[in-house]
């Protein structure tokens, strides 16, 4: 009995799960892609207008510091949100096992059994956890929240403003140090370029297909580049 216990506590082939890397790979991700897009799109939208090479360049600077800022707390405020619903429930939970504590039980039992174990069997396993910590089995199993999935509101906040900031300063440096009369070209070349290896690179990091990750993220710059650069050139006619 000790060897099988000690066989199930030491795992001969520990697992290197992607989950754990959900929120701040999502922020991260959707923070340069953003940096990219819209930074890359606003330079190419003055651009297109026939602004002066300083022109495009403050409104660059600009569109870095606004949309680090606002992605910022953007994030922040969203993921709070989640927090503060999953503590409510966390709440909830904790009333629940100090004035109904058997019947909390089996509502955890009944949860085990419709996941396929036998009756008898689940509500031992809802009471041996429930000996250990009941609002972490709860939490847990009951709510669907894992350490690993929690809110964190000042994680997802800095990595979104680290990565957008990033992000933005690409197309950026394009254009304040390619050539003037091939402003337009280039940072539309390496904005996509940059997109499509920020795609792969978020692609293997959450083990997807990295040439569809890659497309993915490329098509959708391209679209919004493409419309902004026509939408600049009109009003540019004006």
């Amino acid at each position: 009995m000790d060897n099988r216990m000690q066989t199930f506590a030491r795992p001969k082939h520990p697992e290197r799960h992607r989950t754990k890397r959900i929120g701040w790979l999502r922020a991260a991700v959707l923070g340069a892609n953003d940096g990219i897009v819209s930074t890359g799109s606003l330079i190419l939208g003055v651009a297109a207008a026939e602004a002066a090479r300083g022109s495009v360049l403050i409104a660059g600077v600009a569109g870095l510091v606004a949309g680090t800022l606002s992605m910022a707390a953007g994030e922040y405020v969203s993921v709070q949100s989640q927090a503060d619903t999953e503590q409510a429930d966390i709440d909830i939970e904790r009333r629940e096992l100090k004035h109904d504590a058997v019947g909390e039980r089996r509502e955890l039992a009944a949860i085990y059994v419709r996941r396929g174990v036998d009756p008898a069997l689940a509500d031992v396993v809802a009471e041996q956890l429930m000996a250990r910590d009941a609002l972490g089995a709860h939490i847990r199993d009951e709510l669907g929240i894992s350490s690993q999935l929690r809110a964190r509101p000042l994680q997802a906040a800095a990595a979104s403003a680290a990565s957008f900031a990033s992000g933005a300063a690409l197309p950026l440096l394009v254009a304040a140090f390619g050539p003037p009369n091939a402003l337009k070209p280039l940072v539309a070349l390496f904005s996509l370029v940059f997109l499509a290896v920020l795609g792969s690179i978020a692609a293997q990091a959450g083990g997807a297909p990295v040439v569809k990750g890659a497309c993915r993220v490329t098509f959708w710059g391209a679209l919004a580049m493409a419309v902004t650069t026509g939408v600049g050139a009109w009003l540019g006619m004006g």
